[in-house]
């Protein structure tokens, strides 16, 4: 059966979101291998983020990325095993272990950070103040619509 194929076929917005967000992955990619950071992958990376502040369990780090405990588990061996983070003890109770970053881990926070400045550089270049102003109001608008929390 042939497909039919809609000429006025457009991405939904949503998709448009994820493809511009996942574009930037060849350079943080280089940027991390620049560094002189191997055995970390963007995905991998993102789990640092709420390890800035301090460390977490693995449930706490699995609710604020939004992903489930296994995804968070999978993540966190390959980052341990890379020295990324640790697990060490938990303060209060003896059976749980929190999640920690080294200074690898802050190195590569940092990386992804200079990263991150870039690609706004880029985008402000592309868009002008003014239009950049108004993506960042619109995505923060859209996270607190769609998560009840402000970013």
């Amino acid at each position: 059966m042939r497909a039919v194929r809609d000429a006025k076929w457009e991405p939904s917005v949503p998709a448009l979101v994820n493809l511009v967000a996942a574009s930037g992955a060849p350079r943080l990619r280089a940027a991390f291998a620049a560094a002189g950071l191997d055995g970390i992958r963007p995905g991998q990376a993102v789990a640092l983020v709420p390890l800035a502040a301090g460390g977490l369990h693995a449930s706490d780090l699995a609710d604020r990325l939004r992903v489930s405990r296994q995804a968070v588990a999978q993540a966190v061996a390959a980052l341990e095993r890379n020295d990324y983070v640790v697990r060490g003890p938990h303060p209060f109770d003896a059976r749980a272990r929190i999640i920690e970053l080294t200074p690898r881990g802050r190195h590569a926070l940092r990386v992804m950070r200079s990263n991150a400045l870039e690609v706004e550089k880029r985008w402000r270049n592309v868009l002008g103040e003014r239009r950049f102003g108004e993506l960042r109001e619109t995505l923060s608008a859209l996270l607190s619509a769609e998560t009840g929390e402000s970013p």
